[in-house]
Formats: C-alpha cells, structure tokens, sequence
C-alpha cells in the first residue's frame, strides 16, 4: 500500500485518518493541503476516483465563500480556483494508487488493506 493523505493540520478528521493507520502500523504520507495543495495529475487522479470535484470541494469553507463559487458560470473556472485556493479540499482525501476517499471513511480503508 502506498497511502497519502491530503489534509489540514488543525481537522479532526484527518487526525483520526492519521490515528487509524498509525494504530495498524500502515506507513503514510501526510501532506499539508493548504501549504502544498495537490499537484494537477494528483487532482485528475482523486476526482476521477471520488467521482467528481463536488466531492471534493468544502462548500463550507471560508475560501469557499470568498472565492463566490456558487455565482462561477463555468466549471472550470471553479476546478481552477480550487487548485489555487486549496483550502477549498474537504479533508482528509486519502489515496492508495488509483483508489482515494474523502473524509473519515475506515469500512473502506479496511479493505484496502
């Protein structure tokens, strides 16, 4: 398994994502999502794996709101200011290869393993 985890250092979640494979001795890769962001191939990767970039978008952020992207007409306009603002990533997404996952989700991450 080569799991990263993509996630905000002050999130509950992603402590508990970061907890849950420390507890199984599963060997990650934590990366600061609001310093390093995710790389365009990461991102196509993630999305087409959780189904989309609503899955991945936070509409509850505050990077949300100040980026007004529910008045965005176009789509990729609003996968454009996601990957500028990455404060905008619901956390934690989690990824083993082409597999990933948004949020706290161990029934799947048990499977991975």
């Amino acid at each position: 398994m080569n799991i990263q985890i993509f996630g905000k250092a002050k999130c509950f979640d992603t402590k508990k994502a970061q907890r849950y494979f420390k507890e199984r001795k599963i060997k990650f890769q934590f990366i600061e999502v609001n310093k390093f962001g995710m790389s365009p191939g990461e991102y196509k990767g993630v999305k087409a794996a959780v189904g989309g970039m609503d899955a991945l978008m936070d509409e509850k952020s505050k990077e949300y709101e100040a980026q007004f992207i529910q008045y965005l007409s176009s789509r990729e306009d609003a996968e454009e200011r996601l990957l500028d603002n990455p404060g905008m990533f619901k956390t934690p997404i989690v990824r083993n290869g082409k597999q990933a996952t948004v949020g706290y989700q161990p029934e799947i991450w048990a499977a991975w393993e």
